[in-house]
């Protein structure tokens, strides 16, 4: 059975990127996490935007999710925050073994 995913999230404030990123691996909530400059096109209001956000893709086990999905709601500033997994179907078990290892138990 998979026991892992990436979660994502994106949001527009590089201090608050960061802060999520910090409180996410203190608490042991996720192995990694990548964070890159994205350009995102969206329907809001009724209108078109488009804005420049940080993606964050976080590596953790499933059973994780919730936690994780708290703290990103606690610490983003939308409305409406993008907060979704993704199941890790297949990887590398040195790599899995990793994400088991340093999130917490």
């Amino acid at each position: 059975m998979n026991k892992y995913c990436v979660i994502t999230t994106a949001i527009d404030n590089e201090f608050v990127a960061q802060k999520m990123i910090d409180e996410l691996l203190k608490k042991r909530l996720v192995s990694s996490i990548q964070k890159r400059e994205i350009i995102s096109s969206y329907w809001w209001n009724g209108k078109i935007k488009k804005s420049k956000e940080f993606l964050l893709q976080m590596k953790t086990k499933k059973s994780l999710y919730k936690e994780v999905e708290a703290e990103i709601e606690r610490l983003h500033t939308y409305e409406v925050p993008e907060i979704f997994s993704v199941d890790m179907n297949n990887g590398i078990q040195c790599y899995l073994d990793w994400i088991e290892e340093e999130t917490k138990k």
